[in-house]
């Protein structure tokens, strides 16, 4: 595997079939996941793809996103999306110097927007670009079951079991408009948008298992002529 944060200029192929970033954020997830919950499981997963593709190029993550509606919470660091969409069209200019193809592996669905025309300004400019986010079927919005599952697997040392407390089960859909309008905060005190009660380490290495496949697959539709851009369609929205 080439990491660019473990290897010096010469280990790196030029030029590199694809360089991969992943997209994360610096968020509240309750009461008792870590900031850079998002980082991690983008960062991991990353990690696993290029492990698996040695053609592939790790890049360090970029662990800010666009978490304006997190605000309301201390401790949250947000971009912005104006800004997040100019870093990312710049680092794929960068990598196009040395690499044929970007690969975004995304973290946080408030990254989406800016995500994606980023992606689609680097391809218009003839760059071949792509990103990609986790989905789970049935899985919740925020710092519920989902994410400490994830979390449990990947580091428990950093999961906060005995805090962990239930937020707004409503489904995301119907809160977004609130959300938007104001924040978070104002739909789930706790910053929570599902319930962690049953989380499991176990269940948590299982999505992270199957989430590799559906990334694995993508990127080798992509690599091997495919069209880049979103490379799945319904990703996780928080």
């Amino acid at each position: 595997m080439r990491a660019l944060d473990a290897a010096p200029w010469p280990a790196v192929q030029n030029p590199a079939a694809a360089v991969v970033v992943p997209l994360g954020s610096t968020e509240q997830h309750g009461h008792h996941l870590p900031f850079d919950t998002d980082t991690a499981v983008a960062g991991e997963l990353a990690r696993r793809l290029v492990a698996a593709r040695p053609e592939l190029v790790l890049a360090p993550p970029l662990a800010y996103g666009a978490s304006g509606e997190h605000e309301g919470f201390p401790g949250t660091l947000s971009m912005g999306c104006e800004a997040l969409e100019l870093v990312l069209l710049e680092l794929g200019r960068s990598a196009s110097r040395w690499a044929g193809r970007l690969l975004v592996v995304n973290g946080h669905g408030g990254n989406l927007a800016p995500l994606d025309a980023a992606v689609r300004r680097l391809r218009s400019e003839a760059h071949d670009a792509a990103y990609w986010s986790p989905q789970v079927p049935g899985g919740d919005a925020h710092a519920g079951r989902t994410e400490t599952s994830l979390m449990l697997a990947l580091r428990p040392a950093a999961v906060l079991t005995g805090r962990a407390v239930a937020g707004s089960t409503v489904p995301l859909p119907d809160l977004l408009p609130q959300i938007r309008a104001s924040s978070i905060k104002a739909v789930s005190p706790s910053g929570v948008l599902g319930d962690p009660a049953d989380a499991s380490a176990g269940e948590g290495g299982a999505l992270l298992d199957a989430l590799l496949v559906d990334l694995d697959h993508a990127v080798g539709r992509w690599l091997a002529g495919g069209t880049g851009g979103r490379l799945n369609m319904t990703p996780k929205q928080e």
